[in-house]
């Protein structure tokens, strides 16, 4: 019988200001055979600057910072190491900072009361590809793209394929994942969230994901 295949070990950057928060996740995270914590930082500079030197898969980021907050390193961070994903994990759910979370491009938004479980599952969802949110900031995503002009009648703009491309999505689903259950190219996949992305006036995989858990389930009758 062929062994499954192994999968790379998900190569994690820390960066948050706090020794004690710092320690405690690399203590439990540690002990995950599918984590390596390959560094530590503490401000917007030095974790920027550990993010190029190592090309870790995933920053684990917080947001309030000495230098700056957390959205300036994911700015700077993306910008030039298109590769790397990001993860907020951050004590903080203030609306406008979620937003400005999402629209920096950050891959997912948790809270701090996370238990251990759920964050080496997230982070390794986040590697794969997916999008991560916390259920408590949900409802106020929802509230800040509903703000944006979106809603039940964008929503209902969707052709069915789109429906079923954006529900696949919400799931937790990456594109390629997505083309396997839908039959499709993984570009005719990215092609069809652009034109879902435009219609629901988003441009983030996250807020998009949103509007379905609300609108979505709402035209399914649950």
């Amino acid at each position: 019988m062929t062994a499954p295949p192994v999968r790379p070990r998900v190569r994690l950057l820390i960066v948050d200001d706090s020794e004690v928060v710092r320690t405690g996740l690399r203590t439990l995270l540690g002990t995950e055979t599918g984590i390596e914590v390959i560094g530590e930082a503490m401000s917007v500079a030095t974790g920027v600057e550990a993010a190029l030197r190592l090309k870790p898969d995933v920053v684990l980021l917080d947001i309030r910072l000495p230098d700056g907050t957390g959205i300036d390193a994911c700015r700077q961070i993306l910008k030039r190491s298109s590769d790397t994903r990001v993860l907020i994990l951050t004590s903080v759910i203030d609306d406008t900072i979620v937003d400005e979370a999402i629209r920096a491009g950050a891959h997912g938004y948790l809270l701090k009361e996370i238990d251990g479980r759920g964050l080496v599952t997230a982070i390794c969802d986040v590697a794969a590809g997916k999008s991560i949110l916390d259920p408590a900031v949900t409802a106020r995503v929802m509230q800040l793209v509903k703000s944006g002009g979106s809603g039940r009648d964008a929503f209902s703009s969707l052709s069915p394929q789109e429906k079923r491309v954006l529900a696949l999505i919400a799931e937790g689903c990456t594109n390629k994942e997505v083309g396997v259950k839908l039959g499709l190219s993984e570009k005719t996949v990215k092609n069809y969230l652009s034109t879902v992305f435009e219609k629901l006036h988003v441009s983030r995989r996250a807020e998009a994901a949103v509007i379905y858990a609300q609108e979505g389930r709402k035209s399914a009758g649950t």
